[in-house]
Order: structure tokens, then sequence, then C-alpha cells
């Protein structure tokens, strides 16, 4: 195991590179699971090995930043949004070691895996294609697509969180992430191939109903997973008891949600002849409960009236997934239309968590059929130049506040 020295570094970065890291780690399992990649799981324990000297540096921080009960305090808060992160990554870790082990799944869940409100793609960069030699911003991948390029294989090294700036190379092995929405296929074509998840035989037709909802059910965890940690990032963010409450009400649904998924699971057990594809199911189900847990430990700061100091907001709006929250004008293209209808996934490449209506929330707004007013507020997460498009698209002018 490495040594972990102390490094001069702000507790703000710390914090910052955990929440990127432990958001990256978790595309990356899901990654090597989708495509039975051994590889991709190795770079999530190498990335586990990084979250843990962060770990470490947030320790050490947080003692020497405390010098009175105040600061302590506020000291406490921010340590406990850390350490939530470090289980998310531990999470993470986990899954890639199930992938390492030869831990089976169906394939009933590779197929269904698109349907999640974020997918993940994989493509390879031919020496054809019109992004050799020019950087994702040149030719505005994120904006033409809708998908987020999250990281890249380039010979026997990665470059984890690509930006604008990062141009690119023959046979560059690109993973990106996007909502269902998303231009997967532009996406394809601009490099010129897409690899597809691989095939793998399950067994009989016997199985079905109830392997079936099972692996839907696993789809729908993994969703209210990921919405439960962005929404508990935005209740501190914005200072908001009603989305943390909600937070707590998603950790009681993934509750019982398991309990329904190995019943589920026991009984597809005595329909078919090989149980080795269930175990990989039960291990997702308890990743999607652990990453959902995390989440309410975030919001926990909130609702035991821990002090949230003004450096959260810089952690959360400099990491290289925001969150932001904006109001539709009168002006706005959005008014009168859906999410679907304005193809928002696509055109920001960012993904709405929720959308206020008057005194009323609907979260997971995206999946359904829910038509914009003037007024009404959008919460949603993604990159900073999405956020800009947002912008305009809501109706406004001036320059996006940090405030």
């Amino acid at each position: 195991m490495m040594e972990h020295e102390y490094q001069p570094i702000s507790f703000k970065d710390v914090l910052i590179e955990m929440k990127d890291v432990s958001e990256l780690m978790v595309d990356l399992s899901y990654s090597a699971i989708l495509f039975d990649s051994k590889e991709i799981a190795l770079e999530v324990i190498n990335l586990e090995e990084r979250m843990n000297n962060l770990v470490y540096q947030a320790r050490i921080q947080s003692v020497l930043g405390a010098r009175r009960i105040e600061e302590a305090e506020a000291m406490s808060g921010m340590l406990q949004v850390a350490e939530a992160a470090e289980r998310i990554a531990n999470s993470a870790s986990d899954i890639a070691k199930l992938i390492l082990k030869d831990i089976r799944f169906p394939a009933k869940l590779k197929r269904v895996f698109p349907e999640a409100e974020e997918v993940v793609t994989r493509v390879i960069v031919s020496q054809g294609s019109e992004l050799v030699g020019h950087t994702l911003g040149d030719l505005k991948v994120q904006s033409t697509t809708g998908m987020q390029v999250i990281a890249i294989r380039r010979g026997k090294g990665w470059i984890y969180d690509p930006d604008r700036t990062t141009r690119m190379e023959s046979d560059d092995i690109l993973i990106a992430r996007g909502g269902p929405e998303a231009g997967e296929e532009i996406l394809s074509e601009i490099t010129g191939s897409m690899e597809r998840p691989p095939r793998v035989e399950v067994s009989s037709a016997g199985e079905v109903d109830d392997l079936d909802r099972a692996v839907q059910l696993i789809i729908e965890m993994k969703n209210l997973s990921e919405l439960s940690v962005g929404l508990a990032y935005t209740s501190l963010l914005f200072n908001n008891m009603e989305v943390a409450h909600e937070v707590v009400a998603l950790d009681s649904t993934l509750d019982d949600m398991r309990y329904d998924l190995d019943l589920w699971i026991l009984e597809a057990a005595r329909k078919i002849e090989d149980v080795r594809y269930l175990r990989g199911l039960l291990y997702m189900s308890s990743f999607a409960q652990a990453i959902s847990d995390s989440a309410h430990s975030i919001v926990d700061v909130l609702l035991r009236d821990i002090e949230i100091p003004p450096i959260f907001k810089k952690i959360v709006r400099e990491s290289d997934e925001i969150i932001t929250r904006m109001t539709v004008t009168p002006s706005s293209p959005l008014v009168g239309r859906t999410l679907k209808e304005m193809s928002l996934a696509t055109v920001t490449g960012m993904v709405v968590l929720a959308i206020k209506h008057g005194d009323r929330w609907v979260y997971r707004p995206g999946g359904k059929s829910v038509r914009l007013q003037s007024g009404d507020t959008i919460i949603a997460k993604g990159r900073r130049d999405g956020e800009c498009r947002l912008y305009e698209l809501t109706g406004h002018t001036a320059k996006v506040s940090e405030e």
C-alpha cells in the first residue's frame, strides 16, 4: 500500500478533486460492466489509490484548519461530505473488483443499460475521423452530440476528464456519457466508429418474468442513486431543506426496492440453470444503495443544521461537473415545451435534476411530459459550456452569476 505524505494543498482543492474522482469512478465502474472490460476496472482501482491519498489530505487539512469551535463545526460538515465521496468511491471500486474476479452479469442487464437516464458509450477515433488533430472544443463535440467525454485511453495511458482543449489522436478510445436522447450515432459519425457492448448469452426463456423485473429494477436503482447524489449537492449549494428531505425519501425508496429485488432474484434462481449470473445483480443493488446512503450522509449536514461554509459553493461550482439553478423567463423558447421536445439533453449536455413549478417540485423531469412555464426554476448538472447554452435557452442574456 502506498504511503501517504502531507502536501500543501487547499482544503477546497482537495474536496473538488474528491468530488470529481468519486463521480468518475462511478461512471467508469458502470462502463466496466457494460463493456465487460477488465482494463477499465483496473483504472477504477488505480483511482481508488488517488482517492485514498485525497482522504488523507482532507483529514489533515480539517485538523489544521480549525482554530475555534465555530471553525471546527464548519470543518466537520465539510469532512462529512468528503467521507461521503470516499464511500461512493469505495463502492465503485468494489464493483470494479467484481469484473476482475469474473463475476458474471445477465446479458439482459447490458441490453437495458441504454434505458438508464445517463448512458455510457465507448468509441474509437478512426484514422479518417474529423476529430484527428482537432480538439474537442474545435468540433463542439458536447454541444453537437450532448455526450460528455469523461475519459480517453491513449496507448497504455489514460486522460481523465478531458476538456475542450484536449486534442484527439488516431486510435484514441473515448468513453462518453450523456442522457438517453443524446446523440450516440452523431458521436459515432464524428469519431468514425462505435464499440457496442458485447453480447453474452444467458439461459433459456423460462427465466424471463422475475429476471426482467430484477434487471429493470437495477436500472431504476441506478437512476435514483445518481439523482440522490445530485440533489444532495444541490440542497447544500442552495441551502434547500425541501430538496434535502427528497434525498432522504429517495434513500428510503431504494431500501424498499432492494427488498423487492432480492425476492425477484430468488424467484429467478429457481428457473435458471446457472445462478452465477444473478450474483452480479445483488452486488449492483448494494452499490446503488451505498451511493444513496452516501447522499443521505451529505444532506445530514443540512438536516442537523451544521454550518455550511461559503467554500462549499466554490467546491461545487469549480468541479468538473457543476450544478446550476436558473429561472425560465417569459421570452424563453422553452415556455410551453417539454424537455424532450426541445432535445435539451442533446443541445446542452446538461442533465435536469428537478423543475420547480410554483411551490411544487418535479424530480427526474426528463422522462415526464412536463411543459415548462415562465417562472419555473430548473436545477441541472453538467459542464460549464452546457450551462451557458441552458442559460441562453431560459431567456437570459447576462453572464451566469456565480452567486
